[in-house]
């Protein structure tokens, strides 16, 4: 499958990651959008469902049926939990940045209509706590399995000085209810401070993905299918946008490497 890391120098606009069809991703695009105050910038969903996970900073989300007045609130993803916005298919829609701003922009291909344009506030959020010892973690899920999207499940993941991640390895590459479910997933970087790195790991048992990745600020890893581990610096705070998506289901269900499985 080859490389999955994708490293990305953000500048005003639109910053393309990938497409469906990179890096075996069939049911993602994304992007990172960066304004300066006072700046807008329009887009038309077209064909796909899209989320807008604000990173930091405030701005307007005004559409035709719609007006998101300020919507955010965080200086930064180190700065408390996120506003988010969620667009249907054929919606189109401007963002106008109140301060200096930057946003996450999720999208998948859309077959249906899905829920109304909404604006997940911090409190609509659920945040809770994963693991043990030096692999524990706080998890916030914005969008999840009872929410109205057709594919998606996103939250953030905050790795405290050292700690690991996604541990023991787990992955999510084929729907074989209620053991596990197929969704493909999206892992972006930042750090505290911002030279801070981590490692991240994309293995398949088999040995056909064997993957070890140093990641820093503004890195993105594709996983398709794998398990996926990582790990963060000791001295830095790691955060992490995590975008799930499934073409038939959604759910935090996951199989385990039944190598390190004991690991509870």
């Amino acid at each position: 499958m080859g490389n999955l890391l994708v490293h990305l120098n953000p500048v005003q606009g639109c910053n393309k990651v990938f497409e469906p069809g990179q890096y075996g991703m069939k049911l993602t695009r994304f992007s990172i959008v960066q304004l300066k105050q006072g700046t807008s910038w329009s887009a038309d969903t077209g064909e796909f469902e899209a989320v807008l996970v604000l990173l930091g900073g405030k701005c307007s989300v005004k559409g035709k049926d719609f007006d998101f007045a300020e919507v955010g609130g965080r200086k930064n993803v180190f700065d408390g939990k996120p506003y988010t916005v969620y667009l249907p298919r054929r919606t189109q829609y401007t963002v106008t940045a109140l301060t200096d701003m930057d946003f996450a922009l999720n999208e998948a291909p859309a077959t249906r209509d899905t829920a109304r344009p909404t604006v997940i506030t911090p409190e609509m959020t659920r945040t809770f706590p994963i693991g043990r010892d030096n692999f524990t973690r706080m998890a916030t899920v914005m969008i999840d399995e009872k929410f109205d999207s057709e594919h998606f499940y996103i939250g953030e993941g905050m790795i405290p000085s050292g700690n690991w991640s996604g541990y023991p390895p787990h992955k999510h590459d084929i729907d074989n209810l209620p053991e596990e479910i197929a969704m493909e997933e999206t892992y972006f970087y930042r750090f505290d401070p911002v030279q801070g790195f981590g490692i991240q790991k994309v293995y398949t048992v088999d040995g056909l993905i064997d993957e070890t990745y140093t990641v820093k600020n503004n890195d993105t890893v594709a996983i398709a299918k794998g398990y996926h581990p990582l790990c963060g610096a000791p001295g830095y705070q790691m955060y992490y946008l995590w975008t799930m998506a499934g073409a038939v289901n959604r759910g935090l269900i996951s199989g385990k490497d039944p190598a390190h499985s004991w690991v509870k």
